[in-house]
């Protein structure tokens, strides 16, 4: 199964973009970026607070639809899957 993963604005400089990752069946969502952002212990803390939630503010998509960070654990990700995680987003 291979899934591309693309960080955006502040995430991007920390984790970098369009990683694509081969997760096993079943992975959700959540544990897809956590394992990616653990290897960035400053982009992890970004990303995730300090029981390992989500930030409020952190934006997911699964193929162009949003996935509330809640429902992230229960949200599998399968083969061909394109994963976006923004910070928050401002301007004008």
């Amino acid at each position: 199964m291979s899934v591309k993963v693309r960080f955006f604005a502040r995430f991007r400089e920390l984790l970098g973009t369009d990683i694509i990752t081969e997760p096993k069946a079943g992975t959700s969502l959540a544990a897809l970026v956590s394992g990616i952002a653990q290897k960035n212990k400053e982009g992890y803390d970004a990303i995730f607070d300090e029981q390992g939630s989500f930030r409020e503010f952190v934006i997911l998509m699964q193929n162009g639809k949003r996935v509330e960070t809640s429902d992230a654990g229960k949200t599998s990700v399968v083969d061909g899957d394109e994963i976006a995680v923004f910070p928050p987003v401002a301007g004008g």
